[in-house]
């Protein structure tokens, strides 16, 4: 696997926001979000190749319980299967956080779908915006991972104006729990975090979602292994 770093770090959103885990990041996506937090992973991905032993091997220094499976996007690979399932042997409680575009037969205590919308596209990448936009919403995968899997979706909202997508996005799929949804603001500081959080709460009162803080952002701002 190309592996972009891992690290030991509080989980930044979502259900186990504040829970110490362990951060496998894979290298490599199929899609180019503009806003990417992450570039060396997507636009520019680099990493080490590790195997699966190597990787296991390495995360023993970390006396911890919760496993991050994240990106880039790390159901592109095609150990992955094999991963989460020796860490699930060796008793990890297992996030995959993935876009909900591949589907794998993985291992997840709590598969983490950040479905990606139209305010994702790079629209000054035209080469980009077409493969992104083709790529980004695949029905029969998020249908398949919700119904194997506990999830959680996570909204990213970057305008007021996301609110009427992702009402239609959820109409989609009535199988979806509300109570299972997040909106979190896009920012890449915490100040643009904060600007935003009061309207974004606003909107999920209105859809029956939850908001959830992005707080490694709030606490260290856009910086790697955090």
């Amino acid at each position: 696997m190309l592996i972009s770093e891992i690290f030991h770090s509080p989980q930044g959103e979502g259900k186990w926001i504040g829970v110490p885990s362990i951060f496998i990041r894979t290298s490599g996506c199929n899609l180019r979000c503009w806003f990417c937090d992450t570039p060396y992973t997507s636009w520019n991905p680099e990493g080490e190749k590790m195997s699966v032993d190597q990787i296991l091997e390495h995360i023993k220094q970390y006396d911890c319980e919760h496993v991050v499976v994240t990106g880039g996007e790390p159901m592109l690979s095609h150990e992955i299967e094999s991963l989460t399932q020796r860490l699930h042997a060796d008793g990890k409680i297992i996030t995959i956080e993935t876009a909900g575009t591949i589907l794998s037969d993985v291992h997840a205590d709590l598969m983490s779908i950040s479905p990606k919308l139209l305010n994702s596209t790079p629209v000054d990448n035209p080469e980009w915006a077409h493969r992104h936009d083709a790529r980004r919403d695949q029905p029969t995968v998020i249908h398949e991972l919700i119904k194997r899997h506990p999830y959680q979706i996570k909204f990213v909202v970057d305008h007021r104006e996301d609110l009427s997508e992702i009402e239609d996005y959820l109409k989609r799929y009535p199988e979806i729990n509300r109570e299972n949804v997040y909106l979190m603001p896009q920012g890449t500081t915490a100040e643009m975090l904060t600007e935003r959080m009061p309207w974004i709460e606003d909107i999920a009162k209105q859809l029956g979602c939850q908001v959830t803080r992005r707080m490694h952002i709030e606490l260290w701002g856009n910086v790697r292994g955090k």
